[in-house]
């Protein structure tokens, strides 16, 4: 195989990219917007085409005051209940500067858990409160290995934080995992927009 060089001496002034070079670009697979949805589901599109999927959360606002957003992952049944395990930690600062934290979340992670999986946790519902991120999950057509997945979200919490939430784990399964769903854990999805990407080349 024969290596491929950059037209020029820097990156900075690259022009012309080299024949058979690739890169990660996004590919826009899916689009949906929630109107007071119970769940917001992907469930075509996700399959062996890409080696990474990616989800993007704009302006998620939930119907109910202090509740969690959370995914769901099928693995070939009609359930979104692959088994995960999973960690979680957030950091935190309030509007007036008396408050900080950076902390582990026991209390939403899960071990070889069916249930959904909280991505972030008491997210404001007043009018100018939302939620924003990006979830990432691997490979998930494969049937060797476990699926790996992870997440990082801002959010505008109740009591007026501001949130950075950091997910991670695993679907301890090797069956392919073919759709994803997301919710809150109490009301609705009152507004908001889920992008879902494939990353990179398409697969041979």
């Amino acid at each position: 195989m024969s290596l491929k060089f950059a037209n020029n001496n820097s990156l900075s002034a690259i022009d012309t990219k080299p024949s058979g070079l690739t890169g990660g670009a996004l590919t826009l697979l899916s689009t949906q917007t929630a109107s007071s949805s119970s769940t917001i589901t992907f469930d075509s599109n996700i399959d062996s085409t890409y080696k990474e999927y990616q989800f993007h959360f704009i302006n998620i606002h939930p119907q109910t005051d202090d509740t969690n957003f959370q995914v769901g992952f099928r693995d070939g049944g009609t359930d979104y209940d692959a088994t995960k395990t999973t960690t979680y930690f957030r950091s935190i600062h309030n509007e007036s500067g008396s408050s900080t934290e950076l902390a582990y979340e026991a209390a939403n992670d899960l071990a070889q858990s069916t249930g959904f999986k909280t991505l972030s946790d008491d997210i404001g519902a007043d009018a100018d409160q939302n939620l924003n991120g990006v979830l990432h999950l691997f490979d998930p057509s494969n049937t060797t290995f476990v699926k790996h997945f992870l997440c990082r979200i801002t959010v505008s919490q109740s009591a007026n934080y501001a949130m950075d939430h950091f997910t991670a784990g695993y679907c301890n399964v090797t069956a392919a995992i073919d759709g994803v769903q997301f919710k809150q854990s109490s009301g609705n999805i009152d507004s908001g927009t889920i992008k879902m990407y494939g990353v990179g080349p398409k697969q041979s």
